[in-house]
């Protein structure tokens, strides 16, 4: 048995498990404070939101730096450690994913089981977060080795495994190409986890580049066929969260990634990342109007061939293989499961 816990803010945590346990042979229970999803009803547990009513500046939110979210006093922090204690009790699992929370993985460990953090791109060196990488038994990264990592310490880099973009459309069949129309199209895609950009600002660049048809997806206007959308655009201008971007580059599209502000500088060093490693145009804010002409342009002139260089089309597969050989590997001795 793994457990994955799914941290409840945007939808790319979700996402990313459930591209996963499509290829897991062990089986696999959710930890959230996320409804069950369609399909995991029987293998899900619905945990106690940690944030409801929100703590106040008084309640020591971090632990003086050493943790990111154990306000004192709240209820909620203390049923939710309750309720994944209990389970681990229970459920006895091999390891435990915590996509991501530094706390889930710390109780994890404490609880006796092995953890596998998966780990975002930004500064991650703070007293959290390295207490969570070094307890770890493993650490999973969505992204191509040498991208977000060049200044870890070894012990990081050595026992992680680099899985380059994690799509829940790796190894989907192309659709088949429609015929080439007159105008271009704009593909723009948010995520769930709130946006910097206003509406105005994107009908600025839509009325900055007039030959251009322009369209938006989001959680709230989703796309009838995201997969179908992402192959067909001309160009895909996305936010730079990981299943985002992830999503971009296995459709192999043109694309333009603009960082929205996350904890930790995440979507900037995404954007700073693709930038250099040459496999899209990557910006920092969103360009103003009179950007948008030329950097369309480059985008289509780049093409969306490089993206190769950060996915593989197979980044699930092998993150579950990884992990299932991780729970093998790690299960207790005979002698110490008789113990127990």
């Amino acid at each position: 048995m793994i457990g994955y816990y799914v941290h409840h803010q945007g939808r790319g945590h979700l996402a990313r498990l459930q591209a996963v346990a499509t290829h897991l042979r062990s089986p696999v229970t959710g930890l959230s404070t996320l409804p069950a999803p369609s399909g995991w009803e029987d293998r899900w547990l619905r945990l106690p939101a940690d944030d409801e009513p929100a703590p106040g500046p008084a309640d020591d939110i971090d632990a003086h730096g050493l943790l990111h979210w154990a306000p004192l006093r709240h209820n909620g922090v203390g049923e939710r450690a309750a309720a994944i204690t209990a389970w681990v009790a229970s459920a006895r699992p091999r390891l435990v994913v915590t996509d991501v929370s530094v706390e889930a993985a710390v109780l994890g460990r404490l609880c006796g089981v092995p953890v596998v953090p998966v780990v975002l791109p930004g500064d991650r060196t703070d007293r959290a977060h390295t207490l969570a990488h070094d307890l770890a038994a493993g650490l999973l990264a969505p992204w191509p080795e040498g991208t977000h990592d060049t200044a870890w310490p070894e012990r990081w880099r050595a026992k992680a495994r680099f899985v380059g973009g994690l799509s829940r459309f790796d190894a989907s069949p192309r659709p088949v190409a429609a015929p080439a129309t007159a105008r271009p199209r704009v593909l723009v895609v948010w995520g769930g986890g709130g946006r910097d950009v206003l509406a105005e600002d994107v009908a600025a660049a839509r009325a900055a580049t007039p030959g251009w048809d322009w369209v938006e997806r989001s959680p709230a206007h989703p796309s009838p066929d995201l997969w179908h959308e992402l192959c067909t655009a001309t160009v895909v201008v996305t936010h730079a969260g990981q299943n985002a971007v992830a999503d971009v580059a296995a459709a192999r599209a043109p694309a333009v990634v603009v960082a929205q502000h996350r904890p930790f500088g995440e979507q900037e060093a995404t954007a700073r990342a693709v930038r250099r490693l040459g496999v899209a145009e990557g910006v920092t804010r969103w360009p103003a109007p009179q950007e948008w002409p030329a950097l369309l342009e480059r985008s289509v002139r780049r093409g969306g061939h490089g993206w190769a260089r950060w996915s593989t089309g197979r980044g699930a597969a092998d993150a579950a293989a990884w992990l299932d050989a991780l729970a093998r590997d790690l299960s207790p001795s005979p002698a110490a499961s008789a113990a127990r």
